[in-house]
């Protein structure tokens, strides 16, 4: 690796590990070597990098935006090594795996469970949260998520669309009327569930509600199972619904408010970009699930 390169490099793993003596031990470098390093880095380049005081480092603009396309183009030359070194087909070693426990359950699991059997070199381990976590600090190779990405250091992959809906059972609808407005949703009882809960539905007409939650857990699924027994309306994306609705357990409702959309993404740490177990991985589930998708998407 190049010299510039090498201080991308370190620049990188100061930036991660908060710390140069930290990133030195990291990279089996002396202290010195990673100080004079990153000086060298900001002195051609002509800008500061990194703040440093005693007690921490904090990016600059600067430093920040070159952060971002560094990480890139380190995990396209890890990439194209790897794949020189190895081929991009060999599925190897194990792959971390979160996702939501009614996702996880009900489509993840089968199709993890075919991936690697077609892969047998490789160790699947799935995890199921509804709570968000930190990927990188938990060590996981992949994360399936809804929603838009947050966090710019990490990389995400739509796999599928995903509609929300509002639903409840029939019994809870004829006991307390179906609501014919958003307006009206103030007056129903809301299973919630989420850390925090979500109580707050904004439609994408741009109408909002603040709706009441008597009901509320941190699990989807039990949630799900509180609205199957008829205590009130639930917000759900309808891959977690669909049978339900399709069988006539639970009922959408408002079905002309269209709520903001939650794709489904595959969201990965930069360092794994080059790991095949993770490319090929999220190659499958988006086949997979693009053929499985909900109707009513």
């Amino acid at each position: 690796m190049s010299d510039g390169f090498l201080d991308m490099l370190v620049f990188v793993r100061v930036t991660e590990a908060g710390s140069l003596s930290r990133a030195a031990r990291e990279l089996g470098f002396s202290l010195t070597v990673v100080s004079r390093k990153l000086s060298r880095l900001e002195e051609r380049l002509g800008v500061r990098l990194i703040n440093r005081t005693t007690r921490s480092l904090t990016l600059t603009e600067e430093g920040s935006r070159f952060y971002d396309r560094s990480v890139r183009i380190l995990a396209e030359i890890e990439d194209a090594e790897t794949e020189a070194a190895s081929g991009r087909d060999s599925a190897i070693g194990t792959l971390k795996v979160t996702a939501t426990f009614a996702f996880g359950v009900r489509w993840l699991a089968p199709l993890l469970a075919e991936f690697q059997q077609s892969h047998p070199m490789l160790n699947v381990r799935l995890d199921t949260t509804d709570g968000l976590i930190n990927i990188v600090e938990d060590g996981y190779d992949l994360a399936i998520r809804f929603g838009d990405l947050a966090d710019s250091s990490l990389i995400a992959r739509q796999l599928a669309p995903n509609r929300r809906v509002i639903c409840a059972a029939p019994a809870y609808l004829d006991r307390s009327g179906r609501p014919s407005s958003i307006e009206d949703l103030v007056n129903y009882d809301v299973v919630s569930f989420g850390d925090p809960p979500n109580t707050h539905w904004t439609f994408e007409d741009g109408r909002s509600v603040n709706v009441r939650s008597r009901l509320g857990s941190n699990n989807g699924e039990l949630a799900h199972r509180w609205a199957l027994q008829g205590r009130g309306l639930i917000l759900k994306s309808i891959w977690d619904v669909e049978d339900d609705v399709a069988s006539g357990k639970l009922e959408i409702v408002l079905p002309d408010q269209r709520l903001p959309a939650a794709p489904i993404h595959a969201v990965f740490p930069h360092n794994r970009l080059a790991a095949a177990k993770v490319r090929l991985c999220v190659d499958f589930l988006a086949a997979r699930l693009k053929r499985a998708a909900p109707r009513a998407l």
